[in-house]
């Protein structure tokens, strides 16, 4: 039989000790890993066929190779793949899940500054992006548009989100802002304000300024459907 016509699948104790995931992160540090091997350690091992290494090539091809895609799969999602059981796929959601929370986790406030739509966008993006409902963020400012307080207002459904404006501007008044500015996802992907948006967008805007506080910008955030964060600016686009 010629040679070259012979598959030679190799494990991962099989592999050079520079190959091997763990060993390699703990000789060359974790940023020398790539996202296979990263996941591949997660999973601990592999299958009948395929190591953990390429077990982990074949989670991320079909999330197209997107981290973002990826972290927003469910359990039953990773089980369609031979090889993820439950255990496996638990595994995988509860690290997505720390990442999660460790990007979202509240920064020094005294450096943090809002100045435009991108600057909202940074600040509340990691917090309500992803999430399966909707749900409404506000962050509170002084007059040099520095950060003195973010908190979220509201937790909605799949589809809309009910916001009280007297928890709203209590914060505020509770905090000294000047001024807020607000955000609120899309879970379905679109960026397109609905009549509801704009309508309370109006009445926040409307209250603000019967109580001197200024309504900086409303963005609406979501995942594009090529899988990267993305967000409308109501003030950026005339609608404030």
């Amino acid at each position: 039989m010629d040679s070259k016509n012979i598959t030679t699948h190799l494990t991962i104790n099989q592999l050079s000790p520079a190959d091997k995931p763990r060993e390699k992160l703990l000789a060359n540090g974790k940023k020398s890993l790539s996202d296979a091997e990263l996941i591949a350690i997660l999973l601990g091992s592999g299958t009948q066929g395929n190591n953990a290494v390429e077990l982990a090539q074949k989670i991320l091809s079909d999330s197209d190779n997107s981290l973002l895609t990826l972290t927003q799969r469910k359990a039953s999602d990773f089980m369609k793949l031979k090889g993820i059981g439950t255990v496996k796929a638990i595994t995988l959601l509860a690290a997505f899940e720390l990442g999660r929370r460790m990007a979202a986790e509240e920064k020094p406030q005294n450096t943090t500054y809002i100045l435009d739509s991108k600057d909202l966008y940074n600040v509340v993006h990691d917090k309500i992006e992803d999430l399966p409902h909707e749900e409404f963020y506000a962050v509170y400012l002084n007059s040099r548009g520095k950060v003195l307080y973010k908190t979220q207002i509201s937790l909605g459904g799949l589809a809309s989100v009910h916001v009280d404006l007297r928890v709203l501007f209590h914060h505020a008044i509770e905090h000294n802002a000047v001024s807020i500015a607000v955000a609120h996802n899309h879970p379905s992907g679109s960026l397109s304000p609905s009549k509801d948006d704009k309508d309370l967008t109006r009445r926040i805007k409307e209250a603000g300024s019967i109580l001197g506080i200024r309504l900086l910008d409303h963005i609406i955030v979501a995942f594009a459907p090529n899988g990267r964060g993305d967000y409308f600016s109501f003030n950026d686009n005339g609608l404030l």
